[in-house]
């Protein structure tokens, strides 16, 4: 693996701030304001990089994106970027690497079509030039609203570029079509995510359950993700509540709610027992939790195409979830899982509770999702499509 030699590239005091401010790497995400800090101290160095970043202007300034083609081993045939809103990528390079190179962009969200955010919610303003933004914390958040000036930006990149644009769903392919990354797009495809299958598939639920410490006779619900609680995209407050809806209807039953990637000390919603589960790097726990539980519940206010629901189907873990983004286009919704409106308690629990109460439908949907999680989300034939796409944009 190679990195980008952004800091390498800059000037002799940039470079000393950054190098100040990789001290403080070890504390980022331990020690509230670490990260802020870190990120002053790496500008500090940089005065006209840091006035950008005030006045609301999206950061492009990393010189090591030029170097991209220079660096050791021979010339690519293809470039692939993904998620270039990371802080290490300058898009204004992207017209000239789109020159030299057949250059791929695979979309992991909406923030290349947009003044800002990642996922714009309900604002429509990214089809017409953002401006007078009603939300600027929305991540990747900014101090003050140049959000027209971004999107401009953005626009002025794209005329001059020639790309190969891929999404992992309709949902987000049907917004690139929409935006103004349009014109750019000499081919567009539709390369849904993959699971390793030889990882995430049926297990014995209760096998599971004792190599877990998971009681046999709970009711087991799972939520999986990074930090839900405090994720602006993950509407956590609406589940919680869900299952303390859920377990106030099934008397007598032990209601537990995993929540997985999350680190917090066990607590209670009504009769329903919380507890949270520190992010697993191991693929293989993180299949055993889905065999372990009896539905997943995803609950989004936003989202693309989570691979928390997939590797739940593959599982044959029915997945309740809400009807945002390209989530429709993973759940059937009655045969696979549920799909509910978003930040509706009340349609989420009804539907935990079908999956719960009918040991029958819960083995006929825990059938159906992994035979669908096998025929359209194998890992292996992501990564097929991706090499024919290679070699047929290679060779033109």
């Amino acid at each position: 693996m190679l990195t980008l030699p952004n800091d390498e590239c800059r000037g002799p005091v940039s470079r000393a701030s950054c190098v100040v401010g990789s001290l403080f790497s070890p504390l980022v995400g331990k020690v509230r304001g670490a990260a802020r800090l870190q990120r002053w101290l790496q500008w500090a160095g940089d005065l006209p990089r840091l006035l950008e970043v005030v006045r609301g202007h999206e950061d492009m300034d990393f010189p090591g994106t030029w170097k991209l083609l220079d660096l050791p081993g021979r010339l690519p045939d293809v470039v692939h970027c993904h998620n270039l809103h990371g802080g290490y990528f300058d898009l204004r390079a992207l017209p000239s690497l789109s020159r030299k190179v057949a250059l791929v962009l695979t979309l992991h969200d909406a923030w290349l079509l947009g003044g800002h955010c990642a996922h714009s919610l309900d604002c429509q303003r990214w089809e017409t030039g953002c401006g007078n933004c009603p939300d600027l914390t929305i991540p990747p958040a900014i101090r003050h609203d140049a959000t027209a000036y971004n999107w401009q930006a953005k626009r002025e990149i794209y005329a001059r570029c020639k790309l190969h644009v891929a999404t992992p769903c309709r949902w987000l392919m049907q917004k690139v079509e929409r935006s103004m990354l349009a014109p750019a797009v000499v081919d567009g495809r539709v390369i849904p995510n993959g699971v390793d299958l030889s990882v995430f598939q049926p297990g014995d639920r209760g096998a599971a359950r004792a190599l877990l410490g998971i009681a046999q006779e709970a009711r087991v619900i799972l939520s999986a993700g990074w930090k839900l609680r405090g994720n602006v995209w993950r509407d956590y407050a609406t589940k919680r509540s869900a299952v303390g809806l859920a377990a106030e209807r099934l008397p007598g039953e032990r209601v537990v709610f995993l929540v997985l990637g999350e680190d917090a000390p066990p607590e209670r919603v009504g009769r329903a027992e919380i507890h949270s589960v520190p992010y697993q790097s191991s693929r293989l726990q993180v299949a055993r939790y889905c065999q372990a539980a009896d539905v997943c519940l995803h609950g989004a206010r936003a989202d693309t195409f989570p691979n928390a629901v997939l590797e739940a189907l593959a599982c044959g873990t029915p997945v309740v979830a809400t009807a945002v983004g390209g989530i429709p286009e993973q759940i059937q919704d009655g045969r696979t899982g549920f799909l509910v409106p978003p930040r509706d308690p009340e349609r989420m629990a009804a539907a935990v509770l079908k999956v719960l109460g009918d040991g029958h439908l819960r083995r006929e949907l825990s059938q159906n999702a992994a035979e669908d999680a096998r025929r359209r989300f194998d890992l292996n034939r992501q990564v097929e499509s991706y090499i024919e796409w290679y070699q047929e944009v290679a060779g033109r």
